[in-house]
């Protein structure tokens, strides 16, 4: 045998093993050999195939990458035409489909393939002798358009049929679309690229699947369920459309597994009731059932009807998407101080459910689509999703619309509102005495690693607010036994308690105040680290940001935050009025953070401790300086590691990284405390 036999021979040894790798990860989702073992097999195919061109086939793995970009597609005639379906809205509709092919076959309890109604682009494959030669879309059922370059790119699209028993020629039917967190993420993409947005998956398959340029299809998260087959020649097909489909799936083609055969009519409704449960859990996006008679035979005795078959129906989920007017748009004050702009719509019925509001999401979102008051707009909603505002029909927008500014300044309390960079979010900065963000703040506030003031939980905070018995955290240290007696649940001896709780709560740590006041992304460490280079608040609430960035840990979008906060009268206001209730800390000696003893260390806790809580054991660390790191990385300079510890222990113990039992850590702790 030649050097070019042998490698001839090896290159299709190394096609065989990445395609049945192929199928195990993309039709079977159960992989076999690790990701670096299929690159590496992978790579060598390439190294082969870039050294020997003419060894290339057409259904090489390494072909989907993209071919050269096309000036057009070119037409394709389906020898059997790709016909669509009758639809159905209702179950009486579905009965008297049920009802029309028992008087036509006189049968009775006729079996049926039931099977979800993807949101995708209808797609005809066409294999000779186990290949891929030719791939169209539906078109208008008669003719479509040629794009086997780009559906060679989808990964779940066989190249080449699995085993050797499949016919000469075989036309497979199916369903391109993009699973639901493939369109978050090309979303996500495109956004970041300042790129246009797709509306939703079917847009974006059908986007992704007509480009003329292949390349850019390869990047695109498309799959593929089949569903049925037109051409066969070669070899006789099974008797029952559900025997079809294993066929195909023995043939390395992929087939929704969701699908049913189900006896009646009434088996059909209860199918369809299931699915319309699992919908929003599916990973991808459909708009109904599809129902079929089973046998062949009795598909071909009910023939057509104008371009749809007799044996088929479409049980259609309620509409996701509709039209209607833009009245107002309104902007929402989120717990947190997210600001969320709303529009205000005249009501129409989306998925069921009659809708008067939507979410536009933010100001970018608001500029990118340029909604206007007065716009005819899109409206979707899926499930239990927040309905929004999906796009605008610009063609009929009135003449004298105006662009929409979004407020400088809250609603609710009247505070700056700001924008971090990178953010695409506007937020309140009155913290402390935004109504919208009260309960969450004096929640905060209580809570035990802030002003610890047992007793008050999210109920009671919630009670207190509603009864209007406090404005802010302050007015906790104003509240009366008797006021507090008369809330529901709340005895005398409940009442004193919690009285009792918020006197012994005056008296804290600098940190803990500065925690306690919830300024965005100030956690625990920054706030101690705050504490110990300032030494007091005061120096703390006048520091500029220039100040503040040379504050351990505290970058650009912290320091910004705390400079905000600071400066609205409201939140010092509220700090005075905590002062004037004899809330109190001492001073802090001002510590250099770099002089302390585990200044630079990064320390991971796992397991169980035994002798302290794990929040003790982050507080020791970090008055020595450590930082406390929830992840083990080779930056990782310590793991202390309790009881049952696990997955990190392991990886601790994989890098390198010293490993310290309980006992050792304590040992640690007193000796630089020592």
């Amino acid at each position: 045998m030649s050097a070019i036999q042998k490698t001839q021979k090896q290159a299709a040894a190394l096609r065989e093993q990445i395609q049945y790798h192929n199928h195990r990860y993309y039709v079977l989702d159960d992989p076999e050999v690790p990701d670096a073992e299929y690159d590496r097999l992978f790579r060598e195919l390439q190294k082969i195939e870039s050294t020997y061109p003419s060894l290339i086939t057409t259904d090489s793995p390494t072909q989907r990458v993209g071919a050269l970009p096309l000036s057009s597609f070119d037409e394709v005639k389906h020898a059997i035409p790709m016909l669509s379906l009758g639809n159905a809205f209702s179950d009486e509709e579905v009965e008297k489909f049920g009802k029309r092919i028992s008087d036509r076959l006189n049968v009775t309890d006729i079996q049926l393939v039931a099977e979800p109604k993807l949101d995708g682009l209808a797609i005809s494959l066409l294999y000779e002798d186990g290949v891929l030669v030719r791939a169209a879309t539906r078109g208008d059922g008669v003719t479509g358009e040629n794009v086997t370059q780009n559906v060679r790119t989808i990964h779940s699209v066989p190249l080449r049929l699995v085993g050797s028993d499949y016919p000469r020629l075989l036309e497979v039917r199916g369903e391109v679309y993009m699973p639901k967190q493939g369109f978050e993420a090309l979303n996500k993409r495109q956004k970041q690229n300042n790129e246009k947005l797709f509306a939703n998956p079917r847009n974006a398959a059908a986007g992704s699947l007509r480009q003329l340029d292949s390349k850019i299809t390869a990047t695109r998260p498309l799959a593929i369920f089949c569903y049925g087959v037109g051409q066969v020649e070669g070899k006789k097909m099974p008797s029952r459309h559900s025997e079809v489909l294993e066929c195909l799936k023995a043939w390395g083609l992929r087939v929704c597994p969701e699908i049913k055969v189900v006896k009646g009519i009434e088996k059909c409704l209860d199918y369809y009731r299931h699915i319309g449960e699992q919908r929003n859990s599916l990973p991808y996006e459909i708009d109904g059932v599809v129902y079929k008679v089973n046998r062949l035979d009795q598909q071909e005795t009910l023939g057509f009807v104008s371009r749809a078959p007799r044996w088929a129906i479409a049980h259609k989920f309620p509409a996701q998407e509709e039209l209607t007017k833009l009245l107002a748009i309104d902007v929402q004050v989120g717990r947190t101080g997210a600001i969320t702009p709303v529009a205000r719509l005249e009501p129409v019925e989306v998925g069921g459910v009659t809708v008067t509001n939507a979410t536009l999401h933010n100001q970018d979102e608001i500029e990118r689509m340029d909604v206007r008051v007065g716009d005819t707009v899109v409206v979707y909603r899926a499930g239990d999703v927040i309905p929004k505002v999906a796009s605008v029909i610009k063609s009929r927008r009135p003449k004298k619309s105006r662009k929409y500014k979004m407020p400088t300044h809250c609603p609710e309390c009247g505070s700056e509102l700001v924008r971090a960079e990178g953010e695409a979010i506007l937020r309140c900065s009155g913290g402390l005495c935004c109504p919208a963000q009260r309960k969450e703040a004096i929640k905060h506030f209580a809570s035990r690693r802030a002003m610890d003031i047992e007793g008050l939980g999210d109920k009671l905070v919630d009670q207190l607010v509603d009864a209007e018995l406090i404005n802010d955290v302050a007015d906790l240290y104003l509240l009366k036994s008797d006021e507090l007696a008369g809330l529901e649940r709340m005895a005398n001896k409940s009442a004193e308690n919690l009285i009792a709780a918020l006197e012994s709560s005056k008296l804290t740590t600098l940190a803990k105040f500065i925690y306690s006041l919830g300024i965005r992304e100030v956690g625990e460490a920054t706030a101690l680290n705050l504490a110990n280079h300032f030494g007091r608040l005061e120096l703390v609430e006048s520091a500029d940001t220039e100040k503040l960035l040379e504050v351990a840990d505290v970058g650009p979008v912290v320091a910004s935050n705390i400079v905000t906060f600071f400066q609205q009268a409201h939140n010092l206001d509220v700090i005075s009025k905590l002062r004037e209730a004899e809330v109190s800390w001492p001073d802090v000696d001002v510590v250099d953070a770099d002089t302390l003893p585990m200044a630079g260390k990064t320390v991971v806790l796992t397991g169980t401790l035994t002798k302290m809580t794990r929040n003790d054991a982050k507080q020791n660390l970090q008055k020595l300086g450590a930082k406390v790191s929830g992840s083990v990385s080779k930056k990782t300079d310590i793991v202390v590691a309790g009881e049952s510890a696990g997955s990190k222990l392991e990886k601790a113990q994989a890098l390198g990284v010293e490993v310290i039992n309980e006992e050792a850590f304590i040992k640690l702790i007193d000796s630089y405390k020592g």
